[in-house]
């Protein structure tokens, strides 16, 4: 399971899984407007899942850092970010994963697209087609 959006809600991704299951943390855009620093929910994320990893319960946390290294060692980290999404873009093709998709846009309506996204209340992910068949 992958979570972009952090915060209490990624109690009930980890109650979710089953055992075996797998959590992936990349985000934590449930806590962008909150006042202090912001790494601090990150930390806080961070030591959740570890204690998560220690319990004997057969389930997995972990957390991706898409930008880790973007500055400091560049050929490293497009070698990685490619592997990475390779992977995952290979678990898609292959219908390991199916993503959960709320609606289509054509390409020529991303401001409609934005204000559905922006609405609230959906699940799944908002995709803007580039040819305008949705």
């Amino acid at each position: 399971m992958y979570d972009h959006i952090g915060g209490p809600g990624v109690l009930d991704s980890w109650r979710m899984l089953a055992r075996g299951g797998t959590l992936v943390c990349y985000g934590t855009a449930s806590t962008l407007e909150q006042p202090g620093n912001p790494r601090l929910p990150v930390l806080k994320l961070l030591a959740r899942l570890y204690a998560w990893n220690a319990l004997p319960n057969g389930r997995h946390a972990h957390f991706f850092n898409l930008w880790a290294g973007r500055r400091l060692r560049p050929q490293h980290y497009r070698a990685q970010l490619a592997h990475d999404l390779g992977r995952v873009l290979g678990l898609l093709a292959d219908g390991a994963i199916t993503p959960q998709i709320a609606r289509k846009f054509p390409l020529t309506d991303a401001a409609g697209a934005l204000r559905y996204a922006e609405a609230g209340g959906i699940t799944g992910k908002v995709l803007l087609i580039p040819n305008g068949n949705s």
